[in-house]
């Protein structure tokens, strides 16, 4: 028995918006978009998408004590993040540079860590965290 892959599912405000933006911007392929829920990739890296979009949390009397009840609410898009792998993590940073989807920490180029790792990061449409990375050796 092993685990082979994990795929991250991303909570997003709206699941069109995203996908069009990951499309776009990230330069994902659309394997499955239905409604609230998407399956994207590039190249062997997958995405899931799904629609944080509900907004009764707004209007119920118990929120400050149960803030999470469908967990679809609406705040819940943006505050997730994933790590992808990217062989050419260099030469992705400067095509994404030109998309404007970095956050602001990557601004000024690809960082080695003192964790063995090459790396930037970007942000999507709702504040998800997509750090694509590669490890040195």
């Amino acid at each position: 028995m092993s685990l082979t892959q994990a795929i991250p599912a991303l909570p997003v405000r709206d699941a069109a918006a995203a996908v069009a933006f990951y499309r776009d911007r990230l330069g994902f392929e659309v394997l499955h978009h239905d409604g609230g829920f998407a399956v994207l990739c590039r190249d062997e890296a997958v995405l899931h998408l799904w629609e944080s979009g509900d907004e009764t949390w707004r209007e119920r009397a118990d929120f400050t004590e149960k803030p999470v009840c469908t967990g679809a609410e609406s705040f819940i898009a943006g505050t997730a993040s994933c790590r992808i792998m990217a062989a050419g993590v260099d030469e992705l940073y400067d095509e994404l540079r030109a998309q404007d989807v970095l956050h602001p920490v990557s601004r000024d180029g690809v960082e080695d860590t003192d964790f063995g790792t090459r790396e930037f990061a970007t942000l999507d449409l709702d504040g998800n965290l997509v750090t694509f990375f590669r490890w040195v050796s």
